[in-house]
């Protein structure tokens, strides 16, 4: 899937793609607010995850900004299965340099709109950890509701941590409408 918002294109990433992303990735700061990042990350590391299949129902989208005078990595989006009876989860990044450009927001109302129309999904599920209160922001921006808090596993920081968890039911009245993906 592709999408093109305003100052955005949400794109798969490509083999050629590994330097910008472990350029954009590779920050303490994004490493310590994700769950599934080794820590250091390297070029090896996003070469392999670009290798990796996806699943049929898993969308995985690099973030380039085009606001500048050529599109540059900014960050990535994706929807995956949660656990069992869990769902479908939105889970997004952004390198350093793009935080509070209102970035994460514009993807996310991308994906939500392939969520819906493109995939017919009922509803989403968003995590974030309880120290990144920004992450929280842009899921209640998108119009997820708060269901509770548990734990969830950071790799690079080694251990589980607090998170929040929030829910956004989709209209079904207005779930499945033909688009191109």
């Amino acid at each position: 899937m592709f999408a093109r918002t305003k100052r955005l294109t949400l794109r798969p990433g490509w083999p050629e793609d590994a330097p910008a992303l472990a350029q954009a990735i590779a920050h303490e700061d994004v490493a310590f607010k994700l769950s599934r990042l080794p820590w250091p990350y390297t070029e090896t590391h996003a070469a392999e995850w670009l290798a990796t299949p996806k699943s049929a129902t898993e969308v995985t989208l690099l973030i380039f900004a085009h606001e500048e005078p050529t599109p540059h990595l900014v960050g990535g989006i994706g929807l995956h299965e949660t656990a069992p009876g869990g769902g479908v989860e939105i889970g997004y990044w952004l390198t350093p340099s793009a935080w509070g450009r209102g970035y994460a927001t514009e993807a996310g109302r991308a994906v939500l709109g392939m969520a819906q129309h493109a995939l017919g999904l009922p509803r989403l599920v968003g995590r974030h950890f309880l120290d990144n209160p920004a992450s929280g922001k842009v899921l209640r921006k998108l119009g997820f509701r708060p269901t509770g808090t548990g734990r969830l596993p950071c790799l690079a920081r080694n251990g589980e941590f607090e998170c929040a968890t929030l829910e956004l039911e989709f209209d079904a009245e207005e779930s499945r409408m033909p688009i191109a993906a």
